[in-house]
Parts: C-alpha cells; structure tokens; sequence
C-alpha cells in the first residue's frame, strides 16, 4: 500500500509476517515470558478459590486451625504471583529492547539502501516521522504494551477457564455479560487502522513543511513567498488536526461503552448465582469465588483494551516503518561489471512525476578522460542530466550506459567507483574529520586522507583545528562553514577514485580564488579521468574539450568552446553576454 507523495505503507498480513519474524529471532525469551506470566496467572487463581474455602469453612463451623492454613495457603498464592509476574514483567522488558533494538537497526538498514530518488519523491519529511516519532512508538509498545499484553492476556483466560471449572453456568452467564465489549472492540478496530495510518501520514507533512520552509528560509524570503508557507503550513496542521479529532473520537466512543459493560458479567453472576444458592444448587463460597474471578477479570481485560487500543497506533506506526521494505532498494552490488568507461546517453527522456517532460529525446557519448561541460539557460534540463548520468534517476525512456551496463543498474558500491556526482548541495557529519572522510573510503589511511584534503586545499584549515583529523565537527565541535564543508565533500570524491566526476554546482559556495584553486587542483588530481561539469560560470566550459548545450531539454549543439563560439550560435550568445559584450 502506498500514498501519494510518502514512502509505502506494510500491509497487515506484512506486519503479521514481521512481527513473528521479530519473535523468532528471540524466541527462548517470548516463551519465558508466556511461561512466567501463565504460572503467575495460575498462582494469582489460587487466592478466590481459597477465599471460597475460607467462607464454607467459616458457615460449616470449622476450626480456627483450618482456617488460618487456608490463609496462610492464600498468602503464599499471593507472594508467588507477585515475584513470578516481576520476573515475566522483567524477561518481557528485556524482550521488548532487543526488539526494538532489531527494528532500529533495520530501518536505518532499509533508510540507507533507498534510492536518493525515492527519498526525494517521498520527501524528508515523511522519512524523519517514521524514524522518530513511529519507531518510539513502536518502542514504547514493545517495552511495555507488549509485556503488559501478555500478561494480562494469560491472566484472563486462565480466570476465565477457572471460572468454567467451578461453575460452568456462571461461566457461561459471565461470557454473555462480556458480549458488549466484542461488539464494541470490533466497531473500534474497523475504523482504528486507517484513522492512525490517516494520523500518521498527516504528521509526516507537518513535518515536510516545517523541514522545507526551515531549509528554505532565505528563497522563501526572498521571493516574499511567507504568505503561502503559512497558508500550507495552516492547511497542513488542519489536516493533522482533523485526523487527531477522528482518532480521540474513537476512543471517546470505544472506551466509555466497554467501562460499563465491566459491571454486566459480574452482576449476571451474582443475580444467578444467588439465584441457585437459594435453591441450593451452589454454595456461598462457589458464587463469591465465582463473582471474585470475574472481578479479576476486569483488570487484565481493561488493560487488554488499553492495550489493544494502543496497538492501533503502534501497529500503524510499525506499518509505517515495516513500509520501507516495500519501497524500491538500490541495485546490489552483484551487477554487470562494465566493459569500460565510456557512458552513453541514447534516446533520453524524463519526466518528474505529474510534470510534464523535462528531457526530449537526448543522444549524447561521453569518452573516457575528456572534460565536457554541460551549458544552457535555467530549466534547459542541465541538472536532470547530471542525475541521470549519476545513476540517482533512471530514465523514462532511453538508456543511459557506463561500459554498456545501465548506470541505475550498477549496485552503490560499485556504482561510487564509476560515477559521482557532486552538487552544491553538501552535508557535514556528527563526528571527527576522519569519520567525514572515511564515508567515502572506510579504510583509508591518515596518509591518505591528507592527501584528499591537500588535493582540494582543505589541508591548511584542518590542520590548524584543535585535534586535525580527531577534531570534532557539528554540533558542540568545530562548526564548518560553507567553503569549509564543500572542501570535505570535495575531499570524500577523491577518496572514492571514480573514473567519472559530475560537477553540479560543485564549486558554488566557495569564493572566486578558492573556486579557481579547488577546480585546478580536481583537474590534476584526476587527471586521465572523465570530467562532466554543469557549468554556470563559462570559464569552466572555456577550459573543457568540448561543450554540450541544452536547450527546452534537447541538446541543440555539441562542439569545442571555439567551434561553437564560430558557429555563432546559442553558445556564442552565453559566452557574448556572459563577458558583456555584443557579438561582432
């Protein structure tokens, strides 16, 4: 199941499947837990049952002796039940946190094995509700719904089977007083899922909008754009509060009807039950016993019912979470080597989701070892290209080969040895310059990673930090600037060697002398291998060995700086009006 605009949500027969997979995999523990909590249970029977005792002997004129063992009798029941449903509550938390501890670890397993593209489509903000607030949800019911359930729910069926053995009829008067609450559970669980998945979906675009507005500060101020993020953040938070108002009318409805349906059970058995003492049919002790098991009854049912509402939303938010194994992975590392570095660009083109198409049919062969810079206005379709070539999108139509495989084809480790591509967009680490770099080598050397940083300029600032490569960065640390944090990203790309660099933007927040010094030492640095530069200032397109223009998505003229400039074409316009100046 998926909804529009986030990421997949798990089916229910999913989340059955994950559930006993979870339960698998710490099996001796759930059966202890159901172990303990059964023997509590049934030390916990012990106590109505010699209660019942206590008043026949007590009405048949028995003795004082017999009594007091009756009650010594039913204070060992009461120890017994009290140590033994600590132990299974211990045993169950202990459960519940390595569970938890599995679910996280499999969502940031499933988190780092999406596509860029996917998480882009879904947007951040749908990926950070499920990470946070679903998988503490989830938390929560795994350390004490979980627990508690078990408990409670052994509880009651061994109160309910105790009943049965002492009075089948009272039993059966009990069941019927129960009815109520079956019709009321099941008129709240048809309507629960959805208003939680409905809950949930609606805080994944709370959270999206206050992400993308928070991100995108100074555009939104700058294009004087505040009155429609407030206006999507109100109709966000609307929607948000629609779904809360649903779910506590759920809950307003469920609860109150199953509070009164508690007093049924026990009333039937005392109106019967007192019905047949004075026939005779039944003594005293059997009716009270009877009526105190029902009323132990109503504790762990409650509890069930609490529990079993909490589950709703856990079990919305573990399908939330359980939905990231139906989302498209990255391609395994067990794909097609390539025969080569040559990449293929044949019959291109993309289109964004509901948007119409971006790219029309674009043919293009990049050789190994040679620059091409990528030019053209604004919305020609430059960066989609750039992606594509990255392998981030796939196209769709057309291929898009390195070596003859399919560049999405390539599985990420492999795919970082062939082709990156590197943005202006960039993303500094919690932790030290070394974690930062090793991103992109995990076995690089110290040796090595100064040598990155010295091959993009960033050898002179690290060192000067407080601890060099031990420095830490972030929050509380050494907090990067944006030169600063382009130079590590710059640094991580050579560190992962590929024979192919895209350079989108890739220089734009650093300043001219840095800008010029960081592109010269790229150049010789990777020297031999393919360079694809987006360009946007042209004398990145004056130094490259040829120059592709794209121009309302097609690729309108293909040449050297100084072939295109002589053809006086749309490249001839860019480099005129970039130097200012009117074509002779």
């Amino acid at each position: 199941m998926t909804t529009s605009g986030h990421l997949p949500v798990a089916e229910p027969a999913d989340v059955r499947r994950a559930a006993r997979r979870l339960i698998r995999a710490d099996r001796p523990a759930f059966i202890a837990t159901l172990a303990l909590n059964a023997a509590a249970a049934i030390a916990g029977l012990g106590g109505p049952w010699l209660l019942g005792r206590i008043i026949d002997e007590v009405r048949a004129k028995g003795t004082v002796g017999a009594v007091d063992r009756l009650a010594l009798a039913l204070l060992v029941c009461a120890v017994a039940e009290l140590l033994l449903a600590r132990w299974a509550r211990f045993v169950g938390h202990r459960f519940g946190e390595r569970t938890l501890a599995r679910v996280r670890e499999e969502f940031v397993d499933r988190t780092l094995a999406l596509p860029a593209s996917t998480v882009e489509r879904a947007g951040t903000g749908d990926l950070t509700a499920r990470g946070t607030a679903d998988v503490s949800t989830v938390g929560t019911t795994l350390r004490d719904a979980g627990p508690d359930l078990l408990i409670n729910a052994v509880r009651f069926l061994i109160a309910l089977v105790a009943v049965f053995v002492l009075a089948p009829l009272l039993g059966v008067v009990g069941v019927f007083g129960l009815t109520p609450i079956w019709f009321a559970l099941r008129w709240y669980l048809r309507r629960a899922r959805d208003g939680y998945l409905a809950e949930g979906a609606a805080t994944s675009d709370v959270a999206e909008i206050v992400a993308a507005t928070a991100s995108g500060a100074r555009t939104v101020e700058a294009l004087r754009l505040e009155g429609e993020r407030i206006a999507a953040s109100r109709d966000a938070l609307e929607t948000a509060r629609r779904t809360r108002f649903h779910t506590l009318y759920l809950r307003s409805v469920f609860f109150p009807a199953v509070e009164v349906s508690y007093v049924l059970p026990i009333a039937g058995v005392l109106i019967v039950g007192g019905v047949l003492y004075t026939h005779g049919a039944m003594s005293l002790g059997a009716v009270v016993a009877a009526a105190l098991y029902l009323q132990q009854l109503t504790g762990p049912l409650d509890q069930i019912l609490v529990r079993v509402e909490q589950l709703q939303s856990s079990g919305a938010s573990f399908a939330r979470v359980e939905g990231l194994a139906r989302a498209p992975q990255a391609t395994s590392d067990e794909s097609p080597t390539p025969a080569g570095d040559r990449i293929d660009v044949t019959g291109v083109r993309y289109s964004y989701g509901r948007g119409g198409e971006v790219l029309h049919g674009v043919d293009l062969t990049v050789r190994p070892g040679e620059r091409l810079a990528i030019v053209g206005p604004s919305g020609a379709g430059k960066t989609t290209l750039s992606r594509l070539l990255a392998g981030v999108d796939a196209p769709t139509e057309g291929t898009v080969t390195v070596g003859g495989v399919p560049v999405v084809a390539l599985g990420p480790e492999q795919l970082r040895r062939q082709v990156v591509l590197v943005t202006q967009e960039h993303h500094v680490f919690l932790g030290t310059v070394r974690d930062n770099l090793r991103i992109a080598e995990p076995g690089a050397g110290d040796e090595k990673l100064w040598l990155a940083l010295a091959a993009v300029g960033a050898d002179g600032w690290v060192r000067e930090l407080p601890d060099g490569l031990d420095t830490a960065l972030g929050d509380g640390g050494h907090r990067t600037d944006g030169s600063q944090a382009q130079q590590l990203a710059l640094a991580r790309v050579v560190l992962a060697d590929p024979h192919t660099l895209i350079l989108d933007e890739a220089t734009a927040l650093l300043d001219p002398t840095t800008a010029r010094h960081t592109e010269r030492a790229l150049a010789a640095v990777l020297q031999g291998r393919t360079v694809i530069a987006i360009a946007h200032r042209l004398h990145t397109a004056h130094d490259a060995d040829r120059v592709a223009v794209m121009e309302d998505g097609l690729l309108t003229e293909l040449g050297s700086h100084e072939e295109l400039v002589a053809a006086d074409g749309a490249y001839a316009a860019l480099w005129h009006s970039w130097h200012g100046d009117r074509p002779s």
